[in-house]
């Protein structure tokens, strides 16, 4: 059985608030266990060697999207990266970007939802004549429910936001999230929006028409969704609005 190697981490540090600090990389190196996660070394650099290293988990399973970040040069969750995916042992860990940083490694995608939520209306808007809490809720489809539920598996991770080059130069971009959530909602039998009223939102070049079909978010996604297909399927919704009006 060979002996365990030696894993050397190249990370991104830096503290925005405090004013005396400046960007820069710190390197250190961890012994290598079986089957560990770059999130499993961040964890044991952050006991063992440096409590100061700033990067946000919940969930350490694939499933909150919290642990999102740069790592040797592609996005991704850094609790589904395998160190062992790394021949020569050397990793940089950069953060996401297109979004606040919150110190080192950490991001502020909370911020980034929340505000592109409100941008786009990103909630079920029923017909507000229609509502009886005390009446049971409709049947839905099985077949729409499982387009839906297909859509809904988003983490909110960010990583398909840091992958498009299209958000890197227009900061104005929704991004694939953004259309992946118009997607679900459009899908959605029980919204009484129209594909009108989703053109205003997203039918410009700040929407469906922006983007640049790269492949990106389709490339990182870390939940394997189907972005391309659902910004495909907006634009011609999209495009059959301007056509019918």
């Amino acid at each position: 059985m060979s002996a365990p190697r030696t894993i050397s981490f190249d990370i991104f540090r830096y503290d925005p608030q405090d004013p005396n600090d400046k960007p820069k990389m710190v390197t250190y190196e961890i012994t290598e266990a079986p089957g560990m996660t770059v999130f499993i070394a961040l964890n044991l650099l952050r006991e063992q060697q440096d409590p100061s290293l700033q990067f946000d988990f919940v969930c350490r399973a694939g499933i909150c999207g919290s642990c999102a970040m740069v790592i040797n040069g592609k996005p991704t969750l850094a609790c589904r990266t395998l160190t062992a995916n790394f021949p020569d042992g050397k990793i940089k860990l950069m953060p996401l970007p297109g979004f606040e940083l919150i110190g080192d490694l950490s991001v502020n995608t909370g911020k980034f939802m929340r505000e592109l939520a409100e941008r786009l209306q990103l909630w079920l808007q029923p017909d507000s004549n229609d509502i009886d809490i005390h009446r049971l809720e409709n049947p839905m489809d099985p077949a729409e429910a499982a387009k839906l539920y297909e859509l809904e598996r988003c983490v909110e991770c960010g990583v398909c936001v840091s992958a498009c080059a299209t958000k890197q130069m227009k900061d104005t971009f929704v991004g694939a999230v953004g259309m992946m959530k118009i997607a679900r909602f459009e899908m959605d039998s029980r919204d009484t929006r129209t594909a009108e009223d989703f053109y205003h939102v997203i039918g410009n070049q700040d929407g469906v028409f922006g983007c640049m079909t790269l492949l990106g978010c389709q490339d990182a996604c870390p939940k394997d969704l189907p972005h391309m297909q659902q910004i495909a399927y907006l634009r011609r919704k999209m495009a059959q609005t301007i056509v019918s009006c």
